[in-house]
């Protein structure tokens, strides 16, 4: 296989749309912010179905942000208009200080309080021990191996005690969610809550645009999906959404285990938690 260097991963090219714009000085906002017919009501479809869901799941509802431009859009949502929904994080040890950042700035903007899931240590300090710092590397098994420890198993402790969990999905961000529904369940039987599944890039950042929501800066260097840091660089012209994530892995269905597959290859109903053993063995 191809080894993959530090050179690759903090690589900075273009997103599709800002062909021929100065990397140096375009803000993502500038560069993606467009006003597209039917953007009102698609935000408050978003609101009314993030206020149907904390009605029907009252005191049992987190949102689960991994701090993205779609998480940070649903957290301001959430807050403005003031829903019982709680707001939670996984902090996997390998995320990019940027990324880590955006949790004291919600907490600030939003006078709420974060709640932040992270990895047992024994399990991450048994997981490096037996497989080395760079496994994600070495092959797709390691690498979902690296997820269930520092993500997975987090998450379940988030899921603990919930009945239903918001998620910033959307369709457009790769073929494998290219059917996500407003609505989903799944495998332990709890509601999954997709509000913003029918918005486009434009969109999302026409929001943000709109009502100044704090953004990870990265998203300025054209980092449109941002995981840990070993696993996530800049996606090239043309490339999609998700390009930058696991990108040196064959084609083909590329999730951590948060969001599973069905028979055809999209983001189904059934992968809240994965199977793998906290030291990423298959159970």
């Amino acid at each position: 296989m191809t080894a993959v260097t530090a050179v690759d991963a903090a690589a900075v090219s273009a997103l599709p749309s800002a062909a021929g714009s100065s990397t140096s000085a375009a803000s993502a906002i500038s560069l993606y912010a467009k006003p597209t017919p039917g953007f009102e009501d698609r935000v408050a479809n978003a609101v009314a179905i993030l206020k149907a869901a904390s009605e029907k799941h009252l005191g049992t509802i987190v949102q689960s942000t991994s701090l993205g431009v779609e998480g940070m859009v649903l957290t301001d949502m959430i807050a403005r208009h003031q829903l019982p929904i709680a707001i939670g994080t996984l902090n996997t040890g390998k995320l990019h200080a940027q990324t880590v950042e955006l949790i004291s700035r919600i907490e600030d903007r939003y006078a709420v309080d974060v709640e932040v899931y992270e990895p047992v240590n024994e399990s991450v300090i048994q997981f490096v021990r037996q497989n080395g710092e760079n496994a994600m590397y070495e092959s797709v098994d390691l690498r979902k191996g690296c997820c269930a420890v520092r993500k997975i198993e987090p998450m379940s402790r988030m899921m603990a005690g919930r009945t239903a969990w918001v998620t910033g999905l959307r369709r457009e961000q790769s073929d494998n969610r290219s059917e996500v529904s407003f609505h989903d369940v799944d495998k332990d039987g709890r509601e999954k809550v997709i509000p913003l599944a029918d918005w486009s890039w434009a969109d999302v950042w026409q929001y943000v645009a709109a009502y100044d929501v704090p953004y990870n800066p990265l998203h300025d260097e054209f980092f449109p999906s941002i995981g840990c840091a070993p696993c996530t660089r800049a996606i090239a012209v043309g490339e999609d959404f998700r390009a930058g994530r696991w990108w040196w892995e064959e084609e083909g269905f590329k999730e951590c285990g948060l969001h599973g597959s069905n028979a055809h290859g999209g983001v189904s109903s059934l992968g809240a938690i994965s199977t793998l053993s906290p030291i990423g063995q298959t159970a």
